[in-house]
């Protein structure tokens, strides 16, 4: 299809306010992602004592870890199915399936049932959370991807603060399946408003053929016309090659350290999200206290990525990635003494402003590594395979909570967050060992967020 020339009259100049109808749209759609995760975290407790359901310990670790294995193979498939739904139907998929999942929740009475509405919740929350990114990255302003990501991901923790809300105020008063019923309204709320007024991406309508339809979009969003460099690889086979280009010399290393970066950096978040009420009460505080504490440590990730986002764009987002993964061991070692309530509560606070938005900043960091080409399925793979540090983080807090050993969770949260901050900072070096190594080899360009001179 022939594409008719530039009309620089008619395009929109590309700034931070011709793309916010897209990150409202992917903020809304974050936020009822993070609202779902945080809901079973939040009403654990009360499942836990609700003699009538039977849940135990091991069952939730064990649920824990299939609503994560769900959301690997969500994240590990969204993109084959983006190839025929394209991304703005596979988001409208994604919410309406991870409202059914808590729709089955509510309803579930045993505890198998339940544990297969958490899987079928997770295979929506695992396709949403690449796709929104990978639709922000594309329609950010140049150099300001680490900023757009980070105030995407706010979304995240308000919806983490409202399932807390909901678990100290609705759980008590009516029943904790009422929570889950909560959990319906991105199907009612989000579903239309996504249908109607978000835009595809140009890069996949270009690579599914619709050429003029790209430029359209782009055109109207002020963003550059998509290239056939830029668009996404279709079909299988166009996969598979994407996937190899990862290993080219420059990333050959890099790949690997930024997916062991993703693993430590998402055991944490989902560890944390699942287990901390649960593990500050058996360290002796009040069931309120522990729920409270998932609403704080969600406010501190907030103020986290708000601060990360800006930082990164000048420092390097590898660089701030690294410093916020050490900062978290540390609190997560403080939070493994009993500390008075107020001091507590300041720690969770603080170990909240780095634990969420160090995990962010590797997604942020895959714009130094990948071009333009290869961003997507980069981010795609690396949002997966971290996905399996989603499964482990759940399980393996439910073996120790089982053995009566919540306690060494902080120690495990310690050490994951001293993993990921070794992987992600040997990044740059890997990345140049890598250049000297293959002269003739193109650099990798330097837009959409933090360049590679600030990694």
């Amino acid at each position: 299809m022939k594409r008719s020339p530039a009309s620089p009259g008619h395009r929109s100049p590309h700034t931070f306010r011709t793309v916010f109808p897209v990150l409202a749209l992917c903020w809304l759609a974050v936020f009822f992602d993070g609202m779902d995760v945080n809901i079973y975290g939040a009403v654990m407790p009360h499942m836990l004592d609700d003699s009538g359901f039977g849940l135990t310990p091991a069952d939730a670790g064990t649920i824990g870890s299939w609503t994560t294995f769900g959301m690997l193979i969500g994240a590990l498939t969204a993109g084959n199915l983006t190839d025929w739904l394209g991304r703005r139907l596979m988001l409208v998929a994604s919410v309406t399936l991870f409202s059914a999942g808590s729709a089955l929740c509510a309803v579930a009475g045993d505890v198998a049932l339940f544990g297969l509405g958490r899987f079928v919740a997770g295979l929506g929350l695992g396709g949403l959370m690449p796709l929104c990114l990978a639709m922000v990255m594309e329609f950010a302003p140049p150099r300001r991807a680490a900023l757009t990501t980070g105030l995407l991901m706010t979304s995240y923790h308000f919806g983490g603060m409202a399932a807390t809300g909901l678990g100290l105020t609705l759980a008590p008063a009516a029943g904790w399946r009422w929570v889950f019923w909560a959990g319906v309204l991105p199907a009612v709320i989000a579903v239309p408003l996504l249908l109607k007024l978000l835009p595809e991406s140009p890069g996949v309508l270009l690579a599914r053929g619709e050429a003029e339809k790209a430029d359209a979009v782009a055109d109207r969003y002020g963003l550059p016309r998509p290239t056939a460099v830029a668009a996404p690889a279709a079909g299988a086979a166009g996969r598979l090659a994407a996937v190899r280009e990862l290993f080219r010399p420059e990333s050959r290393w890099a790949t690997p350290l930024l997916w062991l970066a993703s693993f430590c950096g998402l055991l944490l978040v989902y560890g944390v999200s699942t287990w901390l009420p649960q593990m500050m009460r058996a360290e002796g505080y009040g069931v309120s206290s522990s729920v409270s504490f998932l609403m704080v440590i969600n406010a501190g990730g907030i103020v986290g990525l708000l601060i990360a986002g800006r930082t990164a764009d000048k420092f390097g987002a590898v660089r701030v990635s690294a410093i916020w993964f050490v900062l978290t061991a540390a609190g997560a070692l403080l939070l493994s003494n009993h500390l008075p309530l107020g001091a507590t509560y300041v720690v969770v606070a603080l170990t909240g402003v780095w634990l969420f938005s160090a995990q962010v900043m590797v997604y942020a960091a895959t714009n130094t590594v990948y071009r333009g080409s290869e961003r997507a399925t980069g981010l795609g793979w690396v949002t997966g395979i971290g996905r399996t540090g989603a499964v482990v983080g759940p399980w393996l807090i439910g073996v120790l909570a089982t053995n009566g050993n919540q306690s060494w969770g902080f120690t495990a949260f310690a050490l994951a967050g001293l993993v990921g901050a070794v992987a992600i900072a040997l990044v740059p070096l890997t990345q140049r060992m890598g250049r000297t190594g293959s002269p003739a080899t193109a650099p990798i360009p330097a837009t959409a967020g933090a360049n590679a001179s600030n990694a």
